[in-house]
């Protein structure tokens, strides 16, 4: 597998990055030449800002004009703490536990937990055909849809399974057992995969390794936070730890809804043109990317190529009109106040 264009040139390996487009794109029509031009011009954005690429300036938004940056990071951090709180953490980690309120017996209980992990790892696989094709937005909102129907079913199956007797109770805790089997394969088609893929598909070059950095980050914190409180909350609620992650799942579909962009088959480029928008809400942000589309076709052509170098207005952070223009013999940058030389 050949290394990125971007990556290549970054480390002053130009010659191969060059042939690589070429490999990629052809050499017809100019097309990988013009690529390459337009990542050198990334490359040259990045070293000359490198003061406002720190983990701090990303965090708080300092000197990142309209990329905003700091907006990022708060989706990245927070899908990952969400990826915890619909109830995979739980279920993972105190599987027996669910099998023991569903009525499985004690001998049994390792080698159902270990064949839903095996479970869980084979439904890896089927976002590999639908992430593509559906984006990531259509596959959190099937996942959490799936995953909520799954914890309340198994709740309500397991509180079921307290109360009954005899071959019922058995069928009951199956049931109970199946719902919880049908929930981690759902979330390894789903939720698995988008909140570490989210983040390397957001953040422009210059700090993108670092945005998947903030990535960890909350994963670590969701992670963490629900490790320590779920011991406290399954012993006080039982079963019913289940309907909490329930409601996080139909929380999880209006977040992702509202402030999640689509980033499926759009570039680096195109996605800093999404968030130039100066609002949270992801409806503003396409709505303002809509715009751009239908009033300057040029410079959203040059985004899907890779390019970053468009005429920018240094007051509002926002192209001006008639797409890609020189100034004084200098390319104004995506980020405001910037000039390419």
């Amino acid at each position: 597998m050949p290394e990125s264009p971007r990556w290549l040139v970054k480390v002053g390996r130009d010659a191969e990055a060059r042939f690589i487009l070429g490999r990629l794109r052809g050499e017809e029509d100019g097309v990988a030449d013009a690529e390459y031009q337009d990542i050198k011009a990334i490359v040259r954005l990045e070293q000359d800002n490198s003061q406002s690429t720190s983990y701090f300036a990303m965090f708080f938004g300092i000197k990142q004009g309209k990329l905003h940056t700091a907006r990022r990071v708060q989706l990245v951090i927070w899908l990952q703490i969400l990826q915890e709180w619909i109830g995979i953490a739980g279920i993972t980690i105190y599987g027996p536990e669910i099998f023991t309120i569903a009525g499985i017996a004690a001998k049994d209980r390792q080698w159902v937990s270990g064949l839903n992990d095996i479970t869980y790892m084979l439904a890896t696989l089927i976002c590999v055909f639908t992430l593509d094709r559906i984006g990531r937005r259509w596959t959190l909102y099937w996942g959490a849809v799936g995953q909520g129907i799954c914890c309340f079913a198994a709740g309500g199956l397991s509180y079921a399974t307290q109360n009954a007797t005899g071959a019922y109770k058995t069928h009951v805790g199956g049931a109970a057992v199946f719902f919880v089997y049908l929930y981690t394969a759902i979330f390894g088609a789903t939720w698995l995969t988008v909140p570490w893929l989210y983040p390397a598909e957001i953040f422009p070059l210059q700090v993108r390794a670092k945005g998947n950095a903030w990535g960890v980050v909350g994963w670590s914190i969701g992670n963490g936070w629900c490790v320590l409180l779920l011991p406290t909350i399954f012993a006080a609620l039982n079963e019913k730890t289940l309907y909490i992650f329930g409601g996080v799942n139909a929380l999880s579909i209006l977040v992702v809804w509202a402030l999640y962009p689509e980033t499926n088959q759009r570039t680096l480029e195109e996605m800093n043109l999404v968030f130039a928008a100066d609002s949270i809400w992801n409806w503003e942000a396409e709505r303002n990317f809509a715009v751009l589309k239908a009033e300057n076709p040029g410079l959203v052509r040059a985004a899907k190529g890779g390019s970053m170098s468009v005429d920018v207005d240094p007051e509002t952070g926002l192209p001006a009109t008639g797409g890609e223009k020189e100034e004084g013999g200098r390319r104004m940058s995506l980020i405001a106040g910037q000039k390419e030389g």
